[in-house]
């Protein structure tokens, strides 16, 4: 992994992490005990589902730019269908609060695109240094 990928994925596990303990405690506070476990299920599988996504990315970007964004939108869709098919299956669950799960998934993973934002608007721009380019001049 390349030491900017790791700290995009570092920039954005992190305080994604510390926001899903928040998550835990509030939903603990306001559904109880089924309102922490919902809460702590949908802190593990945000921070899985966009982690893997990122390795993923990475790992592609090493062959080449076009394996890069093949690998990015077919992560996305499968993060999607996945979030899809476990929201649908966990819909009759009542060991847990799925209002508490669905509003924890949808506010991580805002939290982890704007993580992730963030630290891509801090990046320098990659420019060629003026010694490095030919000379084109007449």
């Amino acid at each position: 992994m390349h030491t900017s990928d790791a700290r995009m994925l570092r920039g954005a596990a992190i305080p994604t992490s510390a926001v899903g303990v928040g998550a835990v405690l509030i939903g603990l506070l306001t559904a109880g005990a089924k309102g922490a476990l919902a809460a702590a299920l949908a802190s593990v599988v945000v921070i899985a589902f966009f982690s893997v996504s990122a390795l993923v990315v990475s790992w592609a970007a090493r062959y080449s730019a076009q394996t890069m964004m093949l690998a990015a939108l077919a992560s996305y869709m499968v993060k999607i269908l996945a979030v899809m098919v476990l929201v649908t299956a966990m819909d009759s669950v009542s060991i847990w609060n799925t209002t508490v799960f669905g509003w924890t998934v949808i506010a991580l993973a805002l939290l982890w695109i704007a993580a992730e934002f963030r630290i891509a608007l801090q990046r320098r721009p990659y420019i060629d240094d003026a010694e490095d380019a030919l000379d084109r001049s007449p």
